[in-house]
């Protein structure tokens, strides 16, 4: 599923326009990017929680050079899916 599909859904189960879902996901994306951007988490029961992960600086090789490059230090976000999602996803099919 891509955005596209994503607004599609919402608009046709919350029988919003398709401008208006748009706005609905774009402002919750948004709002997910700032709040991580921020430094904070952010956590929907049920579904999971997205955080911000500080990556050490390390060294790497270049596979194709051989050589050795230093990777500065960063963050990265990271998802970790709660027990209702995962619970979803490894449903049995009957």
């Amino acid at each position: 599923m891509n955005k596209v599909e994503l607004v599609r859904l919402v608009a046709d189960k919350t029988e919003l326009t398709l401008k208006d879902a748009t706005e609905v996901v774009d402002t919750v994306l948004e709002t997910v990017v700032k709040t991580l951007a921020h430094g904070e988490e952010v956590s929907i029961a049920g579904f999971g929680k997205f955080a911000v992960k500080e990556r050490a600086a390390r060294k790497s090789v270049n596979p194709r050079t051989k050589e050795v490059v230093k990777v500065p230090a960063c963050k990265a976000p990271v998802f970790k899916a709660g027990k209702a999602l995962k619970d979803a996803v490894n449903k049995k099919k009957k």
